[in-house]
């Protein structure tokens, strides 16, 4: 693979669960793969059209949060041709260590936490909530990002005494106020965003700045409003239809290697995956 600069070759400097990372001199290349990963097993089956949906819509909610915190983005049409639609060129950044989540609903990881303790990530929660409630106003809960295995839950203060606590707070409204903006355009089209995950790094000049990818159906919980209904599972249009489908497989035990998915199964996704970028960028798929 070469770079922009024809004499020097692209070099892969890392291969996560779903995206490729090239180094092409002073940029990055960010690919998305059409791979899936649940439960932080990588399936066997890919999801056709995946890393260009998650690249397009990345790069349409970029365009409408950066008054709330610049992004990586260089360029989305200055990439190899073999990769056009689904690769970004990006500033080369140091990236933090956490994975910052804004939750406006209570679902997922933290639901047993909630249950158990009234409180989810230090934060207090009133009783008498039930799954997929709506919370009294949304609620930051971090995690570790993990290179192997699980990211663990954090709270704020963790969060404080490891980057301090003025990058803390600026990171922590930064993430709020990212959801809040989302799920405001979101409602407009339909759709409740339950809650996302953002990741920042830090440029050479000492910026934060939003990275990797920003409110997708593989960073997000998107549920349709007109068929919200706590108390109980919700439609989702993400990842979650998948995670849903691979708790039914008998003796698999979340570890590698994961599942074949079947055709009818990888058609569902994909489905979901087309009608939110549809309905949020109210654009058609081609």
């Amino acid at each position: 693979m070469q770079s922009k600069d024809s004499r020097q070759p692209m070099e892969l400097v890392h291969s996560g669960k779903v995206r490729d990372v090239y180094a092409d001199g002073d940029d990055l290349i960010l690919v998305a793969s059409d791979r899936v990963s649940v439960y932080d097993v990588v399936l066997p089956t890919p999801v056709p059209d995946k890393g260009r949906i998650l690249t397009q819509l990345s790069l349409w909610w970029f365009e409408r949060l950066t008054d709330i915190m610049p992004n990586h983005v260089v360029s989305a049409e200055d990439v190899p041709a073999e990769w056009a639609g689904r690769a970004i060129r990006c500033r080369r950044l140091d990236m933090v260590p956490v994975e910052f989540i804004a939750r406006g609903y209570l679902a997922g990881s933290v639901l047993k936490e909630y249950k158990e303790h009234k409180e989810v990530s230090g934060v207090p929660l009133p009783a008498g909530l039930t799954e997929a409630s709506q919370l009294p106003e949304p609620v930051f809960t971090p995690t570790t990002k993990a290179a192997e295995g699980h990211d663990e839950a954090v709270t704020f203060d963790d969060v404080a005494a490891e980057l301090g606590t003025q990058t803390a707070e600026h990171l922590r409204e930064a993430t709020l106020r990212i959801y809040a903006r989302g799920a405001e355009l979101a409602a407009q089209r339909g759709i409740l965003i339950a809650d996302t995950k953002v990741e920042f790094g830090r440029a050479h000049d000492g910026t934060l700045v939003l990275a990797d990818e920003v409110l997708t159906p593989d960073s997000s919980r998107f549920w349709p409003a007109d068929q919200w209904r706590p108390g109980r599972p919700q439609n989702s249009l993400d990842k979650q239809f998948l995670r849903d489908w691979s708790s039914t497989i008998a003796g698999w035990d979340r570890t590698p290697p994961g599942p074949e998915i079947p055709e009818d199964i990888v058609e569902a996704t994909r489905a979901r995956y087309v009608e939110c970028y549809e309905r949020l960028t109210g654009r058609r798929w081609r």
